[in-house]
């Protein structure tokens, strides 16, 4: 919706110059292109900076343009540039603040609240700005990680400009070289690893022509492997030795992406969210409204698998209520797929492994017996199969509902084992939390009707207990494949669900202006 009042402001903007007079232009002042119209023309040279390209705004044309406006001076002349300046201003603009494309283009479900942005004024005032740098960072989202992910963009834009030959590392043999064993890239891996900040982070001296996986240089591989979601255990393997050789300027592409995504979201918090980000398999429950690492709760979580039909998708909703000893409801798909044979071949094993066959939607619904004839019912989708709460429910001991009509939610899990892993793609779609009991804390702090006491005694119970939060929490469910830290590190992910692509795709058909 809000690409429609892009470009109605936008027509609004080009109407409102077009035929005037110079005198009556926003970037023209007595035949003359302003200081303001000259600034906007040198940022949207610049554009890239911002992880935007300069020719979705004709930069190339205008500068060319205002560059011979001395010359021809006519009212026509100028007032056709001042036109063509406004049209790129309201693009720009609307870029930075809303991203520039529509999210559900994508198949993203983030269609999210926020106040009507208008376009018109903000050329206007971006016009009438003594500094239309500055002017343009107040667009953009105010989030402290927005602004990393900008400082990072520039440092591995350089790093393709000068260093691109740092990640043609000589090929790998075929079994993976372990610590201490000989690698004849090894000097060239250790250069790599220096100019990417991890062999810097590293103490104790390296030897910078052997010709091995020397400590320093496995401790300097395992901090790249931190940063690029791989298992740290120092070994030089197909999967570490793919990230070490990615090209810079795929890199500087993910970075741009995630700027994007970032452009998607509100300008500001309003209220401290909470974030999973999916290619990483981590959660951020903000405490305050500011995005300080001091300030979040952080932990791993496990996503929907890689195939179709279990991914977690990408949304926005507000979690309402959290229920502790919950029942876990049997999707459909997993009932048909995987239970149902089981249950046919004996009846049995329904109350055997927890579980009970139920009428209707509500936790109060009364078990039924297993008969032949209620697994018939069953499998016609006329009864329901839940397991009761347990130590062995899937769901654990506390799941986060924040409706929505993926039927996503956050839960506990009895199979922590699975946390261990570096890649955690294993569910059909629900998210699970590494440490259930901190979030349950985090969504219940300022609830004085909710002690701890009182939280320990309800996870004893034999029967759901549904809480509602005071407050309601906004949570977003997005998927980035690069983020820049505090600690100046910049942490790149496996686009596990192929979503960079098609994202890129859309980027690239933009129409350009001129």
């Amino acid at each position: 919706m809000r690409f429609r009042f892009l470009w109605q402001a936008l027509l609004g903007c080009l109407c409102a110059v077009a035929g005037a007079q110079a005198s009556d232009t926003l970037w023209i002042r007595n035949g003359r292109v302003t200081p303001a119209g000259l600034q906007l023309v040198s940022e949207l040279a610049q554009v890239e900076k911002r992880g935007l390209l300069p020719r979705d705004y004709d930069a190339t044309g205008l500068s060319v343009r205002v560059q011979a406006a001395g010359m021809s001076n006519t009212p026509e002349a100028l007032a056709l540039l001042d036109t063509a300046l406004s049209a790129a201003a309201a693009r720009l603009v609307s870029d930075l603040h809303d991203g520039r494309i529509d999210p559900r283009a994508i198949g993203y479900d983030l269609d999210i609240p926020r106040p009507r942005f208008d376009v018109t004024a903000a050329v206007a005032s971006l016009a009438a700005s003594t500094d239309v740098a500055v002017a343009l960072d107040s667009l953009e989202p105010q989030l402290r990680h927005y602004a990393l992910l900008k400082a990072a963009l520039a440092q591995y834009r350089a790093l393709a400009s000068a260093s691109a030959g740092l990640v043609q590392l000589p090929a790998l043999p075929r079994t993976p070289i372990r610590p201490g064993e000989r690698y004849d890239g090894a000097p060239a891996l250790r250069r790599l690893l220096t100019v990417l900040g991890d062999v810097a982070a590293v103490p104790g001296p390296t030897v910078a022509d052997d010709a091995s996986l020397d400590p320093g240089l496995v401790e300097a591989l395992k901090q790249f492997q931190v940063r690029h979601g791989l298992d740290a255990d120092g070994v030089l393997g197909r999967s570490t030795f793919h990230a070490l050789t990615v090209p810079f300027s795929a890199r500087v592409q993910q970075i741009e992406l995630s700027l994007e995504r970032v452009r998607w979201l509100p300008p500001r918090l309003d209220s401290p969210p909470i974030i999973v980000n999916i290619p990483q398999f981590r959660l951020f429950a903000f405490r305050t409204t500011q995005d300080f690492a001091q300030d979040i709760l952080q932990m791993n979580v496990i996503v929907g698998a890689t195939f179709e039909g279990r991914r977690t998708p990408v949304f926005a909703a507000d979690m309402k209520y959290i229920v502790l000893q919950p029942y876990w409801d049997v999707p459909r798909s997993i009932l048909v797929n995987e239970l149902l044979p089981e249950i046919r071949a004996n009846p049995a094993w329904v109350e055997k492994n927890g579980y009970e066959m139920v009428r209707g939607e509500s936790d109060e619904a009364r078990a039924l017996p297993v008969t032949l004839e209620n697994v018939q019912l069953l499998a016609q989708g006329k009864l329901r199969l839940r397991q009761k709460p347990g130590p062995e429910n899937a769901l654990g001991h506390v799941k986060f509902i924040f409706p929505n009509r993926h039927n996503v939610y956050l839960h506990d899990t009895p199979a922590r084992g699975l946390f261990a892993r570096s890649r955690r793609a294993f569910s059909h779609g629900c998210i699970r939390v590494s440490d259930p009991m901190a979030l349950l804390a985090h969504v219940m702090r300022d609830d004085p009707a909710w002690s701890e006491v009182r939280r320990d005694q309800a996870l004893k119970s034999t029967t759901p207990v549904r809480v509602p939060l005071q407050r309601p929490i906004r949570v977003f469910i997005l998927y980035g494949t690069a983020l820049a830290t505090e600690a100046g590190k910049v942490l790149f992910f496996d686009d596990i669900y192929a979503q960079d692509a098609p994202l890129i795709a859309r980027l690239s058909g933009r129409r350009p202006l001129g």
